[in-house]
């Protein structure tokens, strides 16, 4: 049963957007306060943050934006140069190219199947099956767009601002019919809780919730997503990527670390600080609770 407050309020919805980015602009404060009341129908407690959500938003806006290695992390090249500190080199996608400008890129020279992104903010990224379909204009509009845009300003997420705007391309890792199975391990205070698995990407996606023991946590299912109608099996090396999750995620109070596992092969994917901004609808109210009982950020609390 998903939750009643996924039901949106047409009328108001359009009776604040003309206003946003004004309350943007005085106060990221506010209008934090007023998304997370609009979109959770919660009141945000920033004094005395208690709900999982509630503490994603005072890392969302006193924390990750003055870390210099969250930003760092958050950029997809600059989270390269992390993992190689860190020793997990032989985890990272083939990179193909690096371009401050999408005129820069020879496409006679890529591949026939890559992935394009932006380093600066989520979904600006176009997947290439086929080169030959590719239409390059398109993608150039896009790109264009995107590297204007400052997505931190854009969605208050600041620790996305001071990224460099920049392409990058890696290899396609994917099947020639679909997208790799991801896997969204959340890491709290150095310890891997609960994570839950993207499948069927670009045809009939569905999103599986888990503790990190693998049983079911569908109390955490949030914003009407809908899960798969048989159980999915767990992979033999989960262990092991839980693992690296939690190594790479041990300087940070909370980041979500996202891998894909590709015929046994272990590839990491991005790191996320702030998921969906914090604003998080659960199937079931006590699992934001439950999460944030997991989630000490005491000593950044003033």
């Amino acid at each position: 049963m998903l939750a009643k407050r996924l039901h949106e309020n047409k009328l108001k919805r359009a009776l604040v957007t003309p206003f946003r980015g004004i309350i943007k602009w005085i106060s990221p404060v506010l209008y934090v306060k007023y998304q997370y009341r609009y979109i959770t129908h919660h009141k945000l407690n920033l004094r005395h943050p208690i709900r999982y959500t509630e503490k994603l938003q005072y890392l969302r806006l006193f924390v990750y934006p003055k870390s210099k290695e969250v930003i760092r992390c958050t950029d997809r090249i600059g989270v390269r140069d992390y993992l190689q500190e860190k020793g997990f080199k032989d985890l990272l996608i083939p990179c193909l190219g690096i371009y401050d400008r999408f005129e820069d890129i020879d496409f006679d020279k890529l591949p026939e199947s890559f992935v394009m992104k932006c380093t600066h903010g989520s979904g600006f990224n176009l997947i290439v099956k086929n080169k030959s379909n590719l239409d390059l204009k398109e993608a150039k509009r896009k790109f264009h767009r995107w590297l204007r845009t400052d997505y931190g300003k854009k969605t208050v997420e600041r620790h996305y601002s001071p990224i460099k705007r920049r392409i990058i391309i890696e290899q396609y890792i994917g099947d020639a019919d679909s997208l790799p199975t991801e896997y969204k391990i959340h890491v709290f205070n150095g310890k891997a809780k609960n994570l839950y698995v993207v499948t069927g990407r670009g045809k009939d996606i569905r999103y599986n919730q888990y503790y990190i023991d693998w049983t079911p946590f569908d109390g955490s299912q949030f914003n009407g997503w809908l899960k798969t109608e048989k159980p999915l099996q767990k992979p033999s090396n989960f262990e092991e990527m839980a693992r690296f999750a939690e190594e790479i995620a041990k300087p940070f109070p909370f980041v979500r670390v996202d891998f894909y596992n590709v015929n046994g092969k272990i590839y990491f994917s991005e790191m996320t600080f702030t998921p969906a901004k914090g604003t998080l609808i659960f199937d079931d109210d006590q699992a934001d609770f439950e999460q944030g009982e997991w989630l000490d950020i005491s000593q950044f609390i003033k």
